[in-house]
């Protein structure tokens, strides 16, 4: 029974640590709600009021994709977007307060239904009442609001993890997708494209389960499963990334003075710097959320400190402390030559134990180098010296220098521009094996150093 318990104990973990949806599973039927908010439906209806709202015409904002919707055998006759886009748009532009939206849609429709009260009014109205007006003319535009949603990418991420032991385990998968939208307002006066935005949205699709399969007891067995599937769905999404539209063409056309708000220029230009801000890191984020940093520093300062491991002919192997100085150049945006200055210690315990310095010269490589987080391999060789005579009561004395070379990689995120702070670990080889005053076997004297550090970067 204390697997029975086991089991229970783990499923109960999976389901806590997984979506609230578990708890929230649908057993009666519901009535309609109001729609739901997507979200950027607050940051579009928390705009200042406009000065003079604008009146805008939508003739189609279409699915421009031609996407089905897929299936594992191929695909559907059902389209992969909603081809409601403009009823969105058209929305989305209500809620902004900053546009006044005209029906072009159905115009048709439109037309048809003011022909049939002007012909009333002709035959019958206006016989009995002589004095009755005219229908007032249609609304005009100024701007038209074109575009669409011009794609839709399936599995640009998927994984997931799952593990099993004894008949008792659980995993997990996602998927994530991606739907982009355009959006430009033209000018009715001479047909100029004023402003175009882009926008992208990605839809996420997890699913978690757990499962338990074990003989209990003889000729008894116990098999439980359980789990949830969510998948975001695409028309929320899809009206995201047109709210999300409206609210980037209402700021850029504050930014090139289409329009304004009633609070005058100091709102306006605390608007324009809260968008220019979230849009240089959106333009500084790549598709899989890599943040990119441009950085135009060509010289880096160094300082580690970490712990020395040394690989040697003594039996036992403590961990020493470890400081390091280095000047890096770059030379473009991949590779930079470094030049380091160590002292370290090697501690082989009551066996052996000095401090020792070193001086480096490494080729390094970037494998992402104006990503936020990013990786480096780095190479080359230098020269390690002792500076104390450890059987004269470890007195200052230099020893003999040794030839070496070392390799290793690292990883460094930077803070900001001109701050990095990195981890790594190194092997050094050194080309004898009497480092550490011992000869045995035909292997040569290794050691490891790993640390952590901080880079300034500059310019001269």
């Amino acid at each position: 029974m204390k697997i029975f318990y086991k089991a229970i104990s783990l499923l109960g973990i999976f389901l806590f640590s997984s979506c609230a949806a578990f708890f929230n599973q649908p057993v009666f039927q519901e009535p309609s709600r109001t729609g739901e908010f997507s979200k950027s439906t607050k940051t579009l209806l928390d705009l200042p009021p406009a000065s003079q709202p604008v009146e805008v015409a939508v003739y189609n904002f279409s699915d421009q994709t031609g996407q089905y919707k897929a299936v594992e055998n191929g695909s559907t006759f059902s389209t992969a977007v909603s081809q409601g886009g403009t009823t969105m748009l058209i929305k989305a532009l209500e809620d902004s307060g900053w546009f006044i939206p005209i029906e072009r849609e159905n115009l048709n429709n439109l037309s048809t239904e003011r022909n049939i009260i002007r012909n009333t009014k002709q035959e019958y109205i206006k016989n009995l009442n002589p004095n009755e007006p005219p229908l007032p003319p249609l609304l005009y535009a100024g701007l038209i609001l074109e575009g669409g949603v011009i794609s839709y990418d399936t599995n640009i991420i998927t994984g997931g993890l799952g593990a099993r032991y004894f008949g008792l385990g659980g995993s997990s998968k996602y998927r994530q997708d991606r739907i982009t939208v355009y959006l430009r307002a033209v000018s009715t006066s001479n047909g100029e494209i004023l402003k175009t935005v882009y926008v992208s949205k990605t839809i996420l699709s997890q699913a978690i389960d757990a499962s338990f399969f074990r003989f209990v007891k003889f000729q008894r067995l116990l098999e439980a499963e359980t789990g949830i599937t969510q998948n975001e769905p695409v028309q929320l999404a899809m009206k995201d990334a047109i709210e999300k539209a409206v609210h980037d063409l209402i700021i850029e056309g504050i930014q090139k003075q289409f329009w304004s708000t009633q609070g005058g220029k100091e709102v306006n230009d605390q608007l324009v710097a809260d968008y220019v801000a979230e849009k240089e890191k959106d333009e500084s984020t790549l598709l899989f959320d890599r943040l990119q940093v441009s950085r135009q520093a060509q010289n880096a300062l160094g300082i580690s400190v970490g712990g020395n491991l040394p690989d040697n002919d003594y039996s036992t192997q403590d961990i020493g402390f470890l400081g390091r100085l280095e000047y890096q150049r770059y030379f473009g945006r991949y590779f930079n030559v470094g030049l380091k200055a160590s002292v370290f210690r090697i501690d082989n315990g009551r066996q052996y134990r000095n401090i020792f310095a070193s001086a480096d010269l490494n080729g390094q490589f970037a494998l992402l180098p104006n990503d936020k987080l990013t990786p480096f391999i780095y190479a080359g060789s230098g020269v390690i010296i002792s500076l104390l005579d450890p059987f004269n009561d470890f007195e200052f004395k230099t020893g003999e220098p040794f030839f070496k070379v070392q390799y290793g990689v690292g990883l460094e995120y930077f803070i900001s521009n001109k701050v990095g702070i990195k981890v790594f670990g190194e092997h050094n080889l050194v080309f004898t094996d009497k480092l550490e005053k011992a000869v045995q076997g035909k292997r040569n004297d290794f050691y490891y150093n790993f640390g952590v550090g901080l880079n300034y970067y500059f310019k001269l």
